[in-house]
């Protein structure tokens, strides 16, 4: 009866995962761009729109957004959307989290690559979006190694800030934790941390999306590499480090966070567990979801 359930539950869940992928793949690209323009038309009457962090408009406005702020529009963004969407889909916003999960048994291998899709489809619209609205400035926000920094050590800095990234996903979904909707405030607060700290040395971007939406636009990869080849080895050590510290995976918790409300039916045969009720369902999604940039 709960396999018959299951699987007469996922066709309903994989359109409905993809869309919510794409519109908070879409919301994370798209915002700290033009919410950056809003801000630096409406400085006047005080109407700030989001926050600021655009390197579009960072770089057809100079002086006009700082270094910090670049950083925390797109955290902020991060706590945002793990609240709103994180009780549909697990707000992952990241192809890194998405396969995270899947390696520790907390996520159904056969949803990835719709995950996968529907995460790259939402970064490439939105830097489409940008660049009809805004034009090509700030070579459209792409994550780039810094003054002075080569491919290899861009390569290692995004190792070594996606291992912390998704040591901080998978530890606050964790069941052990129970720190429910504050495991958004904890990612939201790490990204903007990496970005601030280490920015200037690789765009501090931990998200293969995050980097492949500006190149495939702006059709240049030649910088791309370290921001797939980085974020594949953090994923990597950090799935390692969660078998070290908090055994195989499969924590029922982790379950509900990684796929949200919409796989409470999935949950049965992923994690041996009921489905939880209709207020552990967003309960769930808030703990889990969001995982992060």
């Amino acid at each position: 009866m709960t396999d018959t359930l299951a699987r007469s539950a996922e066709p309903e869940l994989a359109p409905l995962d993809a869309y919510s992928q794409v519109v908070v793949s879409v919301a994370e690209q798209l915002t700290p761009r033009v919410a950056a323009l809003q801000v630096s038309r409406r400085r006047r009457d005080g109407s700030i729109a989001a926050g600021a962090g655009s390197a579009v408009v960072a770089a057809s406005h100079p002086g006009s957004i700082g270094p910090s702020a670049r950083a925390a529009v797109p955290a902020l963004m991060v706590v945002a959307l793990i609240l709103a969407t994180g009780a549909v889909s697990g707000a992952h916003l990241n192809p890194a989290v998405t396969v995270a999960f899947a390696l520790r048994g907390e996520f159904p291998w056969k949803r990835v690559p719709l995950y996968l899709v529907a995460q790259l489809a939402g970064a490439v619209l939105a830097c489409a979006v940008v660049r009809a609205l805004l034009g090509g400035a700030g070579a459209l926000g792409a994550t780039l190694p810094g003054h002075g920094v080569s491919g290899a050590q861009a390569a290692g800095m995004e190792a070594i800030l996606t291992f912390g990234l998704l040591s901080v996903v998978l530890g606050t979904a964790s069941g052990a934790q129970n720190v429910g909707a504050l495991s958004a405030i904890a990612v939201g607060g790490y990204v903007a941390l990496a970005g601030i700290g280490f920015g200037a040395i690789s765009g501090a971007a931990m998200n293969p999306a995050r980097s492949l939406g500006p190149d495939v636009v702006r059709g240049d990869y030649a910088h791309l590499w370290p921001y797939l080849a980085g974020p594949a080895i953090g994923v990597l050590a950090a799935v390692a480090a969660a078998l070290a510290l908090r055994g195989r995976g499969h924590d029922p918790t982790a379950v509900r966070a990684a796929q949200g409300a919409l796989g409470a039916v999935v949950l049965e045969r992923v994690a041996g567990e009921p489905p939880p009720g209709p207020g552990a369902g967003g309960q769930g999604g808030d703990a889990g979801g969001g995982r992060a940039r």
